[in-house]
Order: structure tokens, then sequence, then C-alpha cells
């Protein structure tokens, strides 16, 4: 458990992530038929915070975080892709099923009853996974009538907390069991992925007990995890091939940083170099917050592999 003084740091980082008002998108589209499957679109705005030259604007795809819970939807990482297109990005903020009530609130406290008290579930199996995929095999059409100054040949993948383990995933498609409905032949064209604090170890994150076994929620509980587990974990489905950066704060208490460890080691095991930038006295969500250094920290993870 993490002592007082810890927890208030972090409540404090994340009201101050939180307090930011949301921005609006330049455009929004649908990739389905339920209301959350949308995107969201920024186009690049030249200004002294541009990360290169404005011509032919890399894209950056936005997977926001939230325990995979209905609660946390895109609205909250908004002043992130505000910031990110100030930077000179073009940005696509995906949305996508959750746990739990539509409107965040209740919930059986996990699906198959393994879940923790009144805490909505996490995810929806495999909504949430189809939905995910559904949005970045739409995202070429969607991006070329939306935004139009982006190049999608120079296209990151990032995510925050639950979101970086979809990031992560989505980039390990290929690497899928051969039944997995989501599997696709070859590595998906990206430039590279940047995993914000991502639970990109399930059994890791399990034994912390991240975001109240929220991984454990996302896969059916008892019913589920175990055989779920290598249609799910990023850490399973390695070497993707794609260059890959964790950045991962320190002091973070909701996913500390041995689960991005773990992922890391387990890339090196599979023959892979995957980056991890610590960043010393940052807890969770730094990482996302346009007044905070961590986030200008992770712009440049982002222009690294894009530009």
């Amino acid at each position: 458990m993490p002592d007082d003084a810890a927890a208030a740091r972090a409540a404090a980082e994340e009201e101050s992530a939180l307090s930011h008002p949301p921005v609006d998108p330049d455009a929004t589209a649908a990739y389905g038929d339920h209301p959350d499957q949308v995107i969201d679109f920024y186009a690049p705005r030249p200004g002294p915070e541009t990360a290169g030259p404005m011509a032919a604007a890399p894209l950056v795809v936005v997977l926001h975080g939230g325990a995979w819970r209905a609660r946390y939807d895109r609205r909250h990482v908004t002043p992130f892709a505000g910031f990110l297109a100030r930077r000179g990005f073009a940005v696509a903020n995906v949305e996508y099923r959750r746990g739990g009530a539509e409107d965040g609130t209740g919930g059986d406290g996990g699906a198959g009853g393994d879940g923790a008290g009144s805490v909505p579930p996490a995810g929806r199996w495999p909504d949430t996974f189809d939905d995910v995929v559904a949005a970045l095999d739409a995202l070429p059409a969607l991006v070329r009538a939306a935004l139009p100054q982006a190049d999608a040949r120079r296209t990151v993948l990032t995510g925050h907390s639950a979101g970086g383990h979809l990031a992560l995933w989505a980039a390990a498609r290929h690497l899928l069991p051969a039944d997995a409905p989501w599997r696709v032949d070859r590595p998906a064209p990206l430039r590279g992925v940047v995993a914000l604090a991502p639970i990109a170890d399930f059994e890791a994150a399990e034994k912390l007990g991240v975001c109240d076994h929220a991984a454990w929620q996302l896969l059916g509980g008892r019913g589920g995890f175990a055989g779920r587990r290598p249609y799910a974990d990023p850490v399973l489905l390695l070497p993707t091939g794609i260059a890959t950066t964790l950045v991962q704060g320190r002091t973070d208490i909701v996913v500390p940083q041995q689960v991005a460890e773990s992922y890391a080691e387990a890339a090196a095991k599979a023959g892979e170099v995957v980056g991890l930038t610590l960043l010393e006295d940052v807890g969770h969500f730094p990482l996302i917050d346009p007044a905070a250094d961590a986030c200008a920290v992770v712009a440049e993870e982002i222009a690294q592999l894009a530009w």
C-alpha cells in the first residue's frame, strides 16, 4: 500500500491532469453503429511548440486509459490530444466500448463475479478488442476525409494505462494465435508505439492488484483469465518487430514501474529491444497532463519515432 504522502501526491497529479477543460475536436467520425464507436480528429496547429515542419504532419493515434471502465471516456485525454496538435501532429483520439454501466456508475463488481466489490467491471470481452481493431482498420479512410494534412505513412500509436495496453496489443495482432478473430498476416504499418504507463503484463499487474484487478476482470475473471491471456496480453505477443518505447513514472502507484519493466525484460528475452524511459518524481497522470514537464517528454518520444 502507498504511504499517505505518496497517495496525496498521486491525487494531486490526477487532479491537475483532469482539471483542464475538454478540447473540442476539429472533426468526429464513426467507425461503427454504437455511440462509443467514434474517433475525434485534431488538425496540426503550427506554432512555437511545433515539433517539425508542417507539411504532411505525422499521425498520432491515441487510445485513452481508465482501466477499460465506462466511467472514463476519451474526453479526459482531449487536452493531451490538443497538446499534441500544437506540437504539429495530426491526432486521432479513439473511443471504444468499456465495462460497467453506460453512465459509468454501478456495475456488478467484475465479469464472472470475480471483481473487486462495488468496482464496475473492466472492459467487455470481446467488444473492447473488437472496437480497437475496427477503429484502426477504418482509420486510413477516415483520416483521408477528416485530416488531409496527415501523413498516415508516419503513424505512431500511443496510449495511456489501459490504453497503453491496447496500443501494445494492437501492434502485435500479427502474433495472435491462429484462431484469433483479430489476427492479421503482417505487422501493422506503424512508425512505432509509445506506451505510457501501460498495463503491459497482465500477470505482473495482477500480482500488484493494478486498478482493482482490472486485467483479471477484462478477461472474465476466474473463468477466462488463463484461457484468454494468449489472445490479450501483450507480454505474450513478442517480438513485434515494431519500434516500441515505454514511458513510465518512477513514483507511479496506479500502474507501478514493475509492470513496464516486466514487459521490457520479456521483449529482451524474445530478442527485441524496447525503449524504457523512466521519469524521476513522476506518477501516473503527468504523462498526459499538458501542464507537466513529463507530457513534453512524451511528445518528444513520439516525435523521435514519427519525424
